[in-house]
């Protein structure tokens, strides 16, 4: 059970950091999830482990890091459609 509540909080994260940025992620659902996930390790290694927890993601760090995950994701897309 706790994978699947680490997936759907991975989800929301991503789901979050999309709407601030103002950028559509790739892949939908699960681009979400792999933004929030990834969001979520780069926050804890950035910033480390503080604020409120929800399945195993600190909300705060995971947030700021999945952010910055979706910028720059985002001016990689644009260079690649530039080619």
């Amino acid at each position: 059970m706790g994978i699947i509540i680490y997936l759907i909080v991975g989800g929301l994260i991503g789901w979050l950091a999309g709407l601030i940025v103002g950028k559509d992620l790739p892949a939908g659902i699960i681009g979400n999830i792999v933004a929030g996930i990834i969001g979520a390790w780069i926050g804890g290694e950035l910033f480390g482990q503080w604020g409120p927890e929800l399945g195993g993601i600190y909300i705060i760090p995971a947030l700021i890091g999945a952010i910055i995950f979706v910028l720059i994701l985002s001016v990689i897309m644009r260079a690649l459609r530039r080619k």
